[in-house]
This record gives structure tokens, sequence and C-alpha cells, in this order.
């Protein structure tokens, strides 16, 4: 057991760290308030190579898994929302690298990065508004007609919604089977029937786009179902047979292999928080003294860096078991998204009560770390439904 990071890693956070703090930090607050896409710091990311595809496949082939774990908790650390606008397109790449052929890998995913010059992004579209966390109960609509598909339904809470270049889409084909009769979908901005609806106001995360994704008679060819139209008419058969197929449904499957990493960017902000607080709790005074040498603010910041250190470590260990392909016998990457979320939010409280009053003025950032850290229990699964999951996986 060796819990050192190499000299490669070590370069791999130093590189992320000072792209956040040069490039990231300074315009937190600007995109925060005007809640624009960040399409700005994008491009500066794809210069430096830290948003492209070649990041994911460094990541694919890194024995430990902590290659995303690092890089998005610095970045993070950055800011949550521009983080979001960086690599929200890793979704939908990881749905479509566990569910697609070869080929389409290949074809779609530069699609969905662009160039440095001319960068894009992907949305991965599952949530619909009686579907959130259940994704068992997806009412959006595949139909074969011909050699295409024809897709109608209404995606909400798209991260990318309105910018995606390429949206991987999960719907229905047969819905007496659950969601054993789900398929995946690529779609692309320009194909007929697809376009942006409501962009969300968003107490957090304000740089990222979250919008609805509406579908009507969408068609697209007969090809873009992921894995392929035999794999598909493979699973219905075995699905209408009564087979089990012993798996859960796609989305579920890209949403448990992400968990690790949705994790490290709650760290991040939750490290930015502490951090920010210890500097304070330095320079302030109360009493004749800085207020650090109070009791009171002593527990509060140990309290804080415990339990960052106890999420990240979570994170690490969720990710190194599934970069050596072991199983989340006990739900482990559920374990260490939920813990994450809660100590982000648990964490960015504490630093608004450190501060005191100006903890809760746009003046000092922690305001915003507090905002933006609520989503972490929300999103890709809320904490009740983690929880949900970890249970589930220790008495079954």
């Amino acid at each position: 057991m060796d819990f050192a990071l190499s000299e490669e890693q070590v370069e791999l956070q130093k590189w992320a760290h000072e792209f956040a703090e040069k490039e990231i930090r300074p315009v937190a607050a600007r995109y925060d308030e005007s809640e624009e896409f960040p399409w700005e710091v994008l491009s500066k990311a794809a210069a430096a190579g830290l948003y492209s595809v070649d990041i994911y496949l460094q990541a694919q082939q890194d024995p430990t898994g902590l290659t995303l774990p690092l890089l998005m908790e610095e970045v993070f650390w950055g800011c949550a929302g521009i983080g979001l606008a960086i690599f929200g397109t890793g979704l939908p790449l990881s749905a479509l690298a566990a569910v697609g052929t070869s080929e389409q890998l290949f074809e779609w995913a530069p699609k969905m990065f662009g160039t440095p010059d001319d960068p894009k992004v992907g949305a991965f579209a599952v949530t619909e508004p009686q579907a959130g966390s259940d994704v068992r109960n997806l009412r959006t609509k595949a139909k074969r007609e011909g050699d295409d598909w024809v897709l109608n339904g209404q995606k909400v809470f798209i991260t990318n919604g309105q910018h995606a270049e390429v949206y991987v889409v999960v719907a229905t084909v047969d819905s007496e089977l659950g969601h054993r009769g789900q398929a995946t979908f690529i779609v692309h901005r320009d194909d007929p029937g697809i376009r942006p609806g409501k962009k969300e106001k968003k107490l957090g995360i304000r740089a990222s786009d979250t919008s609805e994704v509406l579908l009507e008679d969408c068609h697209i060819p007969g090809d873009r179902v992921l894995g392929g139209l035999d794999r598909l008419d493979e699973k219905l058969g075995k699905a209408r047979k009564g087979e089990s197929s012993g798996r859960s449904s796609g989305a579920l499957r890209t949403f448990e292999v992400t968990r690790p990493a949705v994790g490290a960017q709650a760290v991040g902000i939750a490290r930015a928080a502490l951090e920010f607080s210890l500097d304070y709790a330095k320079d302030r005074k109360a009493f004749g003294v800085p207020i650090a040498q109070h009791q009171s603010i002593q527990n509060h910041l140990a309290d804080m860096a415990m339990e960052i250190e106890c999420a990240r470590l979570l994170v690490h260990r969720a990710a190194w078991l599934a970069a050596n392909g072991h199983p989340f016998n006990k739900a482990e990457g559920s374990m260490s998204k939920l813990k994450a979320g809660e100590v982000a939010v648990r964490v960015t409280e504490q630093a608004v009560q450190v501060l005191g009053g100006y903890g809760y003025i746009k003046d000092f950032p922690v305001e915003k770390w507090y905002r933006d850290s609520k989503i972490y229990t929300l999103f890709e699964g809320t904490s009740e439904i983690q929880r949900m999951v970890i249970a589930r996986a220790l008495t079954s």
C-alpha cells in the first residue's frame, strides 16, 4: 500500500493547479454573476491540452485511476461551474466508450471536443421531468421508421444542453421491458427535430450550462444506436424471452463509473473553502489575537480538514478499484460521491461560519463555494439514492 503520488502525478497536479489559479480563479466571480458559458476559458483549456480526448485516454491508461481525480480536484478548486464546462463532456464520452462500437467512438469522440481553435462540447441527455434519479422510468421514445430512428421526448437538467455539438440520448425502444427496453443514441445538433429548450437559472455552478433538450420527431440514421442494431436486437430478444442480463441500465452504469470523479470535484470545492478559511483565520483578529487561536474556530478548521481527507481517500480508493477492474461490491463509487458531496456542503457552510458576516457577502468567495457545493448532493444521484445503492449492495 502506497499513498504517495508519483513524480508524474505531482507534475500533473501542479499543471492543473496553475491553470486553475491563473485562468479560472480570476474570472470565476464574473461568470458566476453573468451565468454565461465560459468559452474563453474552455478555449484556453483546449489550447493547453487540458480539454481534449487525450486527457481521457491518458486517464484510461493510468493503473492507479488517479489522473482524472487529481485534475478535477485542482480545476474545481478554481471554480465548479467553469470546471463542469471543461469536464462536462466527459460524461457523454464515458457513455459512448462504454456502449458504443470502436467505429462510433473514433467518429464521434473528436466531434464532441472539436479542436483547440474551435472547441465543442457534448451532452449526456438522460434526466426527464418525471424521471430524475429513476432512469428506468424514461418516457422519451425511439421508434424505427425504415432505416432511421425517430426520437420524441423532453430532457431536463442537461449539462451543456444549449451548446452541445453531440448529444448522447437515452430513450425507450420497448416500454414493456423497463430499463432493458432502453437504448442509447447519438444525435448531432444539426439533426432535424432536436433543439435546446429553457436554460435554467441556478443557485450555484452558474458558469455551467444546464438546459432542457427537446426532441420532436428527431430523425437520425439507423447506425446511430450505440453498440449497433444487431447488439440492440440481441438484447431486446433476450429481454422478451425473460433471460436476465444481470446488468443495470446503460445510463446507470455510466453514472456508477463516473461517481468517483464527481466526488473529486466536490473535494476540490471543499479544499478551496478550507484554505481560504485558514488564511482568513490567521489574519483576522478578535479580542486581541488571530481568530485561528480561538478554540471554537480551531474546532471548525480541524473538522473541515479531517472530513476532506476522509472524502479524498474514499474517492481515490473507488477510482483505483474502477481502474483495476474491481467491482464496487459495497457500492464504493456511491460511497465516494455521497461522502464527498456532503463534506463539500458541510465544509463550505463551516467556512461561512468562520468568516462570520463576511462569509455571507459576495466580497469573499466562500458564499459562492457554499452555493456551488449543494448540487453535489443532488445531481448524478441524490444523497438519498446513493444511500439506497449502498444499502442494496450491502444486503444483496
